[in-house]
């Protein structure tokens, strides 16, 4: 199919900006979409299957309409990402960023399941926004004062390597581990917003561990990285939910740095609560990812390799074996009356 259009008014400025430099995001959007675009001042040709020639346009006009200045290379991998006008229906939320908006269907639907239930899940790969969307959430509770604080947890857990011991105080040791969380609240409130949210005790950051024994009454908590929690633990978090009280958990199964015969809470959790009332479980996948396009490639090739690492499903494993019959441990011992 070929489509062809033509930008008005006519805006030299904005058309080169819609092309970028070298022509590299018309490059990025027929290497993405699996198309050819050619064109001739403002006249523009798509050329490709019926329903990617029709993304590709939509996505031209869009930028177009934002190319008054240089247009980000991340700003076209996001459009490509998105899904249509999936972000124009999701929920609005009060930050910093003023374009933050959902950008795909997975997406709006873990903010309307934050909006809706007491507790939700979001479980996917990573770029997804998990993190990134529950502490916009949380933000944006604050700023409407649905809630009185944000707390920011995550188990003290290496990714597959052992740091020793830490230098300085409580904070200074886990703030390698909790980087990720001050990084979006920087971004969404940001550095002297945080930091006075800090002082007035509306914001805290604070290793798993130190949440035994607390009640969280009118905050809202989120527990990133979850797939790194025993069930132990896990259940000791969800049980800390109080009156008033938003809770998000966020993970990653494919990225679980326990040990090996360690079950992780996340897992069970998912497995014993996907049926209780009042908690929301949102799955995210590789098509959600909004980050580089390779983030993407990367999770579907990985996955890919473990499926083909799984063990064939023989015909006998689906014939029950026997159970063996128990020793009968501690049962008194009977003697057989003697004949006379």
């Amino acid at each position: 199919m070929i489509l062809k259009h033509i930008f008005t008014p006519l805006n030299n400025t904005r058309l080169s900006h819609l092309c970028g430099p070298t022509d590299e995001h018309l490059r990025t959007i027929e290497r993405e979409l699996e198309v050819r675009i050619a064109h001739r001042h403002e006249q523009f040709k798509v050329e490709g299957a019926k329903a990617r020639a029709q993304r590709a346009m939509e996505i031209l006009q869009a930028l177009y309409e934002i190319a008054a200045r240089p247009i980000a290379a991340s700003t076209v991998q996001l459009m490509l990402s998105s899904e249509g006008d999936v972000g124009d229906d999701g929920p609005s939320l009060a930050t910093r960023r003023a374009d933050l908006k959902p950008r795909s269907q997975n997406q709006a639907l873990y903010l309307d399941n934050i909006a809706e239930f007491d507790i939700t899940f979001g479980i996917g790969p990573a770029g997804t926004g998990k993190t990134y969307l529950a502490v916009a959430a949380a933000v944006d509770a604050l700023q409407r004062s649905a809630v009185q604080r944000i707390v920011l947890t995550r188990p003290a857990v290496e990714a597959g390597e052992r740091l020793g011991f830490l230098p300085g105080d409580l904070n200074q040791k886990v703030d390698p581990y909790l980087r990720p969380l001050y990084d979006a609240l920087y971004d969404l409130m940001g550095y002297d917003q945080v930091h006075k949210a800090f002082e007035r005790q509306q914001l805290e950051i604070a290793p798993l561990a130190f949440m035994r024994g607390r009640t969280l009454n009118n905050a809202f908590v989120i527990l990133d990285e979850a797939q790194n929690t025993t069930p132990e633990q896990m259940k000791m978090f969800l049980t800390r939910v109080g009156f008033g009280t938003k809770t998000v958990i966020t993970g990653d199964l494919t990225q679980i740095d326990l040990p090996k015969a360690q079950l992780s809470g996340l897992v069970e959790a998912e497995r014993v609560l996907r049926r209780t009332p009042g908690i929301a479980i949102t799955r995210l996948s590789s098509a959600d990812i909004v980050r580089h396009p390779l983030v993407a490639r990367i999770v579907d090739a990985y996955e890919a390799a473990r499926l083909e690492d799984l063990p064939p499903i023989s015909a006998n494993l689906a014939i029950p074996e026997p159970e063996p019959e128990l020793p009968r441990v501690g049962l008194p011992k009977t003697r057989t009356p003697r004949r006379s």
